[in-house]
C-alpha cells in the first residue's frame, strides 16, 4: 500500500509538472489587463473601454476561457528602456508584475523581447509619411488633358458628334431649301463636309458653308449651344484639376522627403520609429534622423502630429496602420504609397508564462478565421465620400441635360427638312396634276441616292 501510495504521488508530480501551465491558468481568478488609450485601439465608452484591442481581447479571452480585468497604464507611456535599464509604460507594468498582459499597439523589437514575452503579430505595420492632399503633387501623365471628363463622357461625346453630323448630311439632302435642284446641282452637305462642320463648331471656329434651310439652322444652333456648354464644363474642370495639383513639391517616399528643406517633417519622440531612422545605415534615413534631430521636430503624440499635418508643410512619420486611421478619419490628409522597416504588434506577457503560446496560436486561429480582418474593417472604416479616379472627372450624368437638348434639337431639325420636303411635293404635284404620294416619293429617291442613272432621271 505504501508503495502504491508513493506510485501515485510520483505520477501525480509528473503530471503536475507537464500541465503546469494548464493548471496555473485555470487557477488564476482573472488577468489584470494594461492598456493606453489610443483611437481605435482603445477608447472610452462611458464608463467603459472600446476598441480593436478591446475587441481582439474578448476574443482571445473566448477562445482560451480566462477571465480579464483592463486598466488604463499609470504614467501613459507604451514601454521605454532608460539608461539604468528600468522600463516605463506597459512594458515595465508587465516586468514589474502589476500586469498579466499588456494589450495595446506594441510593436515588437528586439530591445523589448529581452525583457518580457511577446506574441505572433496581430497586426502588420511599418513606417510610411502623412501629408495634405494639396502639398503632395503626382507625377503628370501623358493624358492628363482628358481627366476634366470620364471616359463614358467622352464616348458619349463621340456619339453625339457623329450623330449631328449624320443629321446635317441628312437635311442638306432632304430639305428643298438646302438643295433645291439635285438633278442638277451639287449637294454642299456631303458626310465628310458635314463631319468638318460639327468639328469646326466644336472648336469655335466654324466651317462654312452655312446651312441656308430652317431645319438646317435649328440643328446648327443646337450642336453650337451643345459645344459652348461643353468647353465649358472642360476647361473649367481642367483649371480647377490643375490648381489643386500645383505643389512645388513630389513626395512619393522617404527619399523625396531627405532631399527637400521646404517641408518640415518629424515623429513621435521616443518612439520605436525614431529608434529605426536612428540605427539605420541607410544614408537618407540618416539624413531624417539628423534633420528631425537638428530641427527638434517631435511630437508628443499622435493627435499632436495629426493636427500638425492638417495645418499644413509638416509631414508626420508614423506607423502605417495609424496614419491610415488618421486618413479615414481626415480627408484633407493622405498617406505616401512607400512603407518600410515592416514590424507587428503583438500582446505581451512575462517572460516565461505559459499564456505565450496559446495567444500565439490563438491570434492565428483568429487570422484564419478573418476575424482580424473584419475588426480592421470595422475600426478602420472611412468617413469620407469615396473619388472615382479622379473627383474633377465629369461623368455622363453631370451633363446629360445637355445630351438631352441635343437629341431634340436633332429631332426637330430631321422633322422640319420632311415638313419642307412635302410641302415642296405638295406644290409640285398641284401643279403637275400628280399624286402627291408619287411626286414625294420621287423626291426622296433623288435625294437619297447617291448615284442616278439616266433610266431614273426619265421615269
Amino acid at each position: 500500500m505504501v508503495r502504491t501510495s508513493n506510485m501515485l504521488r510520483i505520477v501525480s508530480l509528473c503530471m503536475v509538472l507537464l500541465l503546469g501551465s494548464e493548471i496555473c491558468i485555470a487557477a488564476r481568478q482573472e488577468l489584470i489587463v494594461t492598456t493606453i488609450k489610443q483611437d481605435p485601439y482603445t477608447m472610452s465608452k462611458g464608463s467603459q473601454l472600446e476598441g480593436y484591442c478591446m475587441d481582439l481581447l474578448a476574443e482571445l479571452a473566448k477562445k482560451l476561457g480566462f477571465r480579464y480585468k483592463v486598466h488604463l497604464v499609470k504614467d501613459g507611456a507604451y514601454g521605454r528602456q532608460d539608461e539604468g535599464g528600468n522600463w516605463n509604460g506597459m512594458i515595465g507594468e508587465v516586468v514589474r508584475g502589476e500586469a498579466d498582459l499588456a494589450m495595446a499597439p506594441l510593436t515588437l523589437t528586439a530591445a523589448r523581447e529581452k525583457a518580457v514575452g511577446m506574441t505572433k503579430p496581430y497586426m502588420q505595420t511599418g513606417i510610411s509619411i502623412l501629408l495634405r492632399k494639396d502639398i503632395v503633387s503626382e507625377e503628370a501623365g501623358f493624358f492628363d488633358f482628358l481627366s476634366p471628363f470620364s471616359g463614358e463622357t467622352w464616348f458619349g461625346i463621340l456619339i453625339a458628334y457623329f450623330v449631328t453630323a449624320v443629321c446635317i448630311c441628312i437635311v442638306g439632302r432632304l430639305s428643298p431649301c438646302e438643295w433645291s435642284q439635285p438633278e442638277t446641282e451639287p449637294n454642299r452637305f456631303t458626310l465628310l463636309h458635314s463631319l468638318w462642320y460639327a468639328a469646326g463648331a466644336l472648336s469655335l471656329q466654324g466651317a462654312g458653308p452655312h446651312p441656308k434651310a430652317v431645319s438646317g439652322r435649328v440643328i446648327s444652333c443646337t450642336w453650337w449651344l451643345f459645344a459652348v456648354v461643353l468647353l465649358a464644363c472642360y476647361f473649367s474642370s481642367l483649371s480647377s484639376s490643375q490648381g489643386s495639383d500645383s505643389a512645388p513639391l513630389m513626395i512619393k517616399g522617404f527619399e523625396d522627403l531627405a532631399n527637400q528643406d521646404v517641408i518640415e517633417y518629424g515623429t513621435l519622440a521616443g518612439s520605436s520609429t525614431l529608434a529605426f531612422f536612428k540605427n539605420s545605415n541607410n544614408p537618407s534615413y540618416r539624413r531624417i534622423y539628423e534633420h528631425m534631430e537638428r530641427r527638434k521636430s517631435f511630437v508628443s503624440s499622435m493627435d499632436e502630429g495629426v493636427q500638425k499635418a492638417k495645418e499644413g508643410n509638416y509631414a508626420f512619420i508614423g506607423e502605417s496602420v495609424s496614419l491610415d486611421l488618421a486618413v479615414a478619419r481626415h480627408c484633407e490628409l493622405v498617406r505616401a504609397h512607400e512603407v518600410i522597416g515592416m514590424r507587428g504588434y503583438s500582446i505581451v506577457t512575462p517572460l516565461g508564462s505559459p499564456m505565450l503560446k496559446n495567444l500565439s496560436v490563438a491570434i492565428l486561429q483568429l487570422s484564419e478565421a478573418g476575424e482580424l480582418a473584419y475588426l480592421r474593417t470595422k475600426w478602420w472604416a472611412s468617413s469620407c465620400i469615396p473619388d472615382s479616379a479622379k473627383g474633377s472627372s465629369l461623368r455622363v450624368h453631370s451633363i446629360k441635360g445637355m445630351f438631352l437638348v441635343l437629341a431634340i434639337g436633332l429631332g426637330i431639325g430631321v422633322l422640319l427638312s420632311l415638313f419642307e420636303l412635302t410641302s415642296k411635293s405638295r406644290s409640285t404635284a398641284g401643279e403637275q396634276k400628280k399624286s402627291c404620294c408619287a411626286v414625294l416619293t420621287q423626291e426622296l429617291s433623288q435625294r437619297l441616292r447617291m448615284t442616278k442613272t439616266k433610266g431614273d432621271q426619265e421615269t
